[in-house]
């Protein structure tokens, strides 16, 4: 008898279960009857996106990035000869320069270097100011590029007169590691600029920094005069 009770007790249930899951097909059912339109867009849109994706990697990412490269070597053969105006707008008849690199292959990492280009360029053609905004915007890589970009800015705040702004990016530029060639030379930059206005002391402090971390350079190897007369100078 026991048995047969929960025999019913089990059928019930299942009967309920049965009622649950058809109630919510049907309220499914009709959400879908009542949203198609909706649901259908959607699943268009997704569809759509994952077409824009494929075309973009495909049709439009790859040409594009050899654009970009095409125009880059133009730029680079005219920033080589030193024709830095031309490297700017004009390398070669249809091909951007690398400030039209900048503008029509945003994203890309041509563009990216192209930002290092353009504030060299501006640099060597007196535009401090144009230099220190396109290297803002320049994000390096590696371990030569950080050192090059702070250097060149600090030359730009030198130039412009603005020596702490030059002096921080000579700190940076030494600090930044990968080169030690690289980094006695901006120490010595720093040392120089300290010499220039009388401030023998933090003159010999950065000629003693030289000598510590980087005695093996050319710089290091013969910084122990300076050292020496700075030293007598205070």
């Amino acid at each position: 008898m026991a048995r047969r009770r929960n025999t019913r007790r089990n059928t019930a249930e299942n009967d309920d279960t049965l009622v649950d899951i058809v109630e919510v097909r049907d309220q499914a059912q009709g959400f879908v009857d009542k949203n198609q339109n909706l649901i259908f867009g959607a699943l268009v849109g997704l569809v759509l996106l994952i077409g824009a994706v494929f075309f973009y990697n495909n049709y439009f990412k790859g040409p594009r990035l050899q654009e970009a490269a095409d125009a880059m070597y133009q730029a680079q053969l005219q920033f080589e000869k030193d024709s830095f105006a031309l490297a700017l707008v004009n390398p070669a008849p249809g091909y951007d320069g690398f400030l039209g690199i900048i503008e029509n292959y945003s994203g890309t990492p041509a563009a990216n270097s192209a930002k290092y280009y353009a504030g060299i360029c501006n640099l060597n053609l007196g535009e401090y100011q144009a230099c220190i905004d396109y290297l803002n915007q320049f994000s390096p890589s590696g371990t030569v590029l950080p050192i090059m970009k702070y250097g060149a800015m600090g030359d730009c705040y030198s130039e412009l007169g603005q020596m702490d702004k030059a002096i921080s990016n000579y700190k940076s530029a030494a600090n930044a590691g990968g080169s030690d060639v690289l980094a006695a030379y901006y120490l010595q930059k720093i040392a120089m600029w300290h010499e220039k206005n009388n401030d023998q002391a933090a003159a010999n402090k950065a000629y003693t920094q030289i000598k510590e971390k980087y005695p093996t350079t050319p710089i290091g190897q013969d910084v122990e005069r300076y050292i020496t007369r700075t030293a007598t100078a205070q």
